[in-house]
């Protein structure tokens, strides 16, 4: 019998997030494990009037020999397929559900890093067709051993942590997710009025500015579970430095206590207890890969504990993140790169001021801007 829950996140991804229409053509993905709700979103997709024009069901072992066995020539072609399905599809459901969680950690990183460069003209058109209302998408979860076993749960406890997570163990997600966009919103429409953000307290003092950009409120339309919002700073502007409290994860290779100087924008030093020749190699793809494309507050207070899965993880109620790369086209921001690496920090000591005004202290906004 298929858990009722795993249907609920199946009509909340097609109903909800993006919100199938009749005649929409839309790509399902994701691993073998979650072939049970891929196949109820494939059922609800079509009781929406959607055409499943692609179900594409993998392994990580897949990956693992593309990077181990593909020559140069490989790592940087680009299919005309996937091309025309990135210009021209509606619709791309993505379920993360993993069997292995590292199963790139002995590839090279410079031929990730390769790859990575490669696919940045199709990470382009992919962000600018969302930004254009063109395309939607959302990338969801589904509960396997393995995500499970890097959380550091049993697969029962997982389960229920997901689902509480998507707030489909509610007899209402819809209206569950509603209330939480409406009280992030708040946020989002206060910080669009801030020109200049400081953030203090152990382990950061971080300057840098958002004139003229926009903050998104991610309410789950994009990324299931939402909880956060996000928008991207001035290039330039970001001066100071931040040490980020959890492991910095990248294709599952973990970079312990990372540090980054920012001057003019620019990582100027970057440093980890573990990985750090990693994180400068990465950091390294391109020339928007040492500025950061993403600065986003946590505030989804329902998850609570780090799990080493950043669709979780960067949602953390008391917590920022930031990413290094690509910037949302959506937020104003002009970063290019063919990385989006975040990187998450806990704010439950530290302090953030807005134009000089303190508005955030011990992991909260203050009051006054939920009012």
């Amino acid at each position: 019998m298929t858990d009722p829950r795993i249907r609920n996140l199946a009509k909340l991804i097609t109903g909800y997030c993006v919100d199938i229409k009749k005649g929409e053509e839309a790509v399902i993905s994701g691993g073998i494990e979650s072939l049970p709700l891929l196949q109820e979103i494939y059922r609800e997709v079509l009781e929406r009037g959607g055409y499943p024009v692609l179900v594409n069901i993998r392994d990580e072992v897949f990956d693992e020999i593309f990077y181990k066995y593909a020559s140069e020539e490989i790592l940087t072609h680009i299919s005309d397929i996937e091309k025309a399905l990135v210009e021209k599809v509606p619709v791309f459901i993505t379920i993360l559900s993993p069997s292995h969680t590292k199963h790139l950690t002995g590839i090279d990183p410079a031929r990730i890093s390769l790859r990575s460069k490669a696919r940045l003209p199709l990470n382009k058109v992919f962000l600018e067709r969302s930004a254009r209302k063109e395309l939607k998408w959302v990338v969801a979860p589904y509960p396997t051993r393995a995500l499970a076993q890097e959380a550091g749960m049993t697969i029962l406890e997982y389960e229920d942590f997901v689902y509480r997570a998507t707030m489909v163990d509610r007899v209402d997600p819809v209206e569950e997710w509603r209330k939480l966009s409406r009280r992030q919103e708040k946020i989002a429409s206060f910080l669009n009025k801030v020109s200049e953000l400081k953030y203090v307290g152990p382990g950061i003092d971080l300057y840098l500015r958002v004139d003229g950009r926009t903050w998104i409120n991610d309410d789950g339309h994009y990324n299931m579970p939402g909880g956060e919002v996000f928008s991207a700073p001035i290039e330039d502007s970001v001066e100071g430095f931040v040490e980020f409290t959890y492991p910095a994860i990248w294709r599952g290779v973990e970079v312990e206590s990372v540090k980054l100087v920012f001057r003019r924008g620019v990582v100027v030093e970057a440093h980890a207890v573990k990985g750090e020749e990693f994180l400068r190699k990465i950091i390294s793809t391109d020339e928007g890969s040492k500025r950061l494309g993403e600065i986003a507050f946590g505030l989804n207070y329902s998850i609570d504990r780090f799990t080493k899965e950043i669709l979780f993880d960067e949602k953390i109620g008391g917590t920022i993140h930031m990413a290094l790369g690509s910037a949302y086209p959506e937020t104003g921001g002009r970063n290019i790169s063919g990385i989006h690496w975040d990187m998450i920090k806990d704010m439950g000591k530290h302090k953030v001021y807005a134009d000089g005004d303190l508005v955030y202290e011990n992991g909260r906004f203050i009051e006054e801007i939920l009012s």
